[in-house]
């Protein structure tokens, strides 16, 4: 190996020479692609961050450099310097953007030698997952996930520009907080100054961006790293990155139009491709009547259809029943779908069972011979009537749904996605952006006997709606709001509560007595007593804005070292056991849990 000397700096980057830099002298750094041995000539790509150029040898070439150039391997790092010269019109290669350009080397370092890797370096690479997340490093040399991190990197840039040109103050927020007592599991980590004791990793900056706004910092912006102890999925870390805001003196529509303006502006810079503002809206209520999902993918149809009171005294139980124990009968018209055969309905059954439904009734309006799961059970009349609120046609597939409300919804909401799937109805080309606001204050959970925010206990209710508070709280309208686009919350926000008297009674609702309130946010309480302006935020999730924006399915594809479903990272091992010592020192020791019998 040799060393790498100030004459080896390079001059340029590999995939920015063109036919406008020939006869320029350059001095190029990067990696091996291949070698390409011809006998009396030799050509290497290589290959850094920016593309690859065609290195060539021949017999002009020095014998020392050319025998260098013989012994090179994929991977090997290397220093080369040279003149860029025309490949000719029929070496020309149309596929490169350094295509009609080459370096002859006059001079070549290897600065290291390489293994050969596990797997190629290529685009697009099928090799599974665990291989190359064990071998990170070398998985983000591939030119496409190289692309990816640059993009993402690209578009924080744009961010902190836009919102610094909207007056918004960067601001950093601890990472070592006070475990908060709800929403997903925290990350502890323990305290050896103060043993017994923990702190957490924050699942959002969100107290902290608050008491920011009673300090007077009006608009604060922040790119945030947060931390959630969750089951993971595709778009879903335990560690992940916020695009984080808040404002004072604002209401729902001055947030909108800011984060509008910045969403139009990362098309405008990153697509280059016009975004109309301002965008839909869509209450939550009606998002779930007509989608089954409060982040509704509106580029296609397939909305569905309630049929609640066409069936409510049928004497079919199944129907009928579900009316009465306050559910309903809700389904979709697939246009075309009679064609699909009884195994494709059947796996669509066991597709929405993993959602809560106990099954799913179909019709298939076949010409001259329908058949279907449940019309021997209702009335020509009752039957008419739901086949004519639903349209469905000649070569239409009717799919229902009969259970409580959000099994239907979470059912038919994922039917309706898997099915325009299966038939390629989604125009992936389209960005459909929409805003559903009017979210459920609090949601009940049946298992614990109580009320949760759905969002956090600090989000504001709608005015008209606080008498409800103490005679029907789950009816109660939340001043939130979600910024939806493709079916995919990009982000989420809500106007906050700023009054002492407001939060108290947020706190009771949820069955937060006074004495557990300002043990778990007295500091909050307090900051209260001083002058609170009225304020409100958005976050928007970073991973997810990225891997939309690039037509990407997983965002592991845009973090430079993402964990696996079970929350570890194959490259580094972890997590991992601690030192013994460093347990010690922090009052801890490590309990074996016996497995259930």
């Amino acid at each position: 190996m040799e060393s790498f000397t100030k004459a080896d700096k390079r001059t340029d980057y590999c995939g920015t020479l063109t036919a406008k830099d020939i006869g320029r002298e350059v001095s190029l750094t990067g990696w091996c692609q291949r070698q390409r041995d011809l006998g009396s000539l030799i050509f290497i790509d290589l290959r850094d961050r920016t593309g690859i150029v065609q290195l060539a040898f021949d017999d002009a070439t020095d014998r020392a450099v050319f025998d260098t150039a013989f012994g090179i391997r994929a991977e090997y790092v290397l220093a080369a310097r040279g003149t860029v010269r025309s490949r000719g019109e029929a070496a020309i290669n149309p596929n490169l953007p350094t295509g009609e350009s080459e370096v002859f080397v006059t001079s070549l370092k290897i600065l290291a030698s390489a293994e050969t890797p596990p797997f190629a370096i290529v685009e697009k690479s099928d090799v599974k997952a665990e291989l190359r997340l064990k071998h990170r490093y070398l998985d983000l040399r591939r030119p496409d996930l190289q692309r990816n991190i640059i993009a993402r990197s690209e578009i924080v840039r744009i961010a902190r520009n836009y919102f610094a040109g909207q007056g918004f103050i960067d601001i950093e927020t601890p990472c070592l907080i006070k475990p908060t007592p709800e929403g997903a599991r925290d990350y502890l980590v323990p305290s050896r100054v103060h043993q017994g004791k923990f702190y957490a990793l924050p699942q959002s900056p969100q107290l902290y961006k608050q008491l920011l706004m009673y300090s007077g910092f009006d608009r604060y912006f922040q790119i945030a790293r947060c931390f959630r102890d969750e089951d993971l999925r595709a778009d879903r870390q335990p560690e992940f990155t916020q695009i984080d805001e808040e404002m004072s003196f604002a209401d729902e529509e001055d947030i909108m139009a800011v984060n509008e303006g910045f969403l139009k502006t990362l098309f405008d810079e990153f697509l280059h491709q016009p975004l109309e503002i301002p965008f839909k809206r869509m209450t939550w209520k009606e998002a779930m009547n007509r989608f089954g999902s409060d982040k509704p993918d509106t580029r296609f149809g397939l909305e569905l259809c309630d049929v609640s009171d066409l069936v409510k005294d049928s004497e079919f139980s199944v129907f009928r029943g579900a009316v009465e124990a306050g559910g309903s009968v809700r389904g979709i018209t697939v246009p075309g779908g009679a064609s699909m055969t009884r195994k494709e309905i059947d796996s669509l059954t066991d597709y929405v069972k993993t959602y809560g439904a106990k099954g799913l009734a179909w019709y298939k309006n076949t010409a001259g011979a329908p058949t279907s799961s449940f019309a021997k059970f209702l009335t020509e009349d009752e039957m008419k009537s739901i086949l004519g609120r639903m349209q469905v046609g000649e070569g239409d597939l009717a799919l229902l749904v009969a259970a409580k409300n959000k099994v239907v919804w979470d059912s038919l909401g994922a039917l309706r996605c898997e099915v325009a799937r299966r038939l390629g109805l989604i125009d992936k080309t389209k960005f459909n952006f929409l805003w559903v606001t009017e979210f459920p204050l609090l949601e009940y959970s049946e298992e614990d006997g109580r009320f949760y925010a759905m969002h956090h206990p600090f989000t504001m209710p709608m005015e008209e709606d606080l008498p409800l508070l103490d005679t029907d709280p789950g009816a109660v309208r939340a001043r939130a709001y979600d910024c939806v686009l493709n079916g995919t919350e990009l982000g989420g926000g809500s106007i906050r509560i700023h009054t002492t008297e407001m939060q108290t009674k947020m706190f009771e609702a949820l069955g937060i007595g006074p004495e557990e309130a300002e043990e778990k946010f007295g500091f909050l309480l307090e900051a209260f007593r001083y002058g609170v302006p009225p304020h409100g935020g958005l976050a928007f999730g970073l991973d997810r804005v990225v891997c939309l924006l690039l037509g990407l399915e997983d965002i592991r594809d845009v973090i430079a070292f993402p964990k696996v479903q079970n929350a570890s990272e194959l490259l580094s091992k972890a997590p991992a056991p601690a030192d013994p010592k460093a347990l010690e020192e922090l009052g801890i020791a490590v309990v074996k849990m016996e497995e259930d019998e």
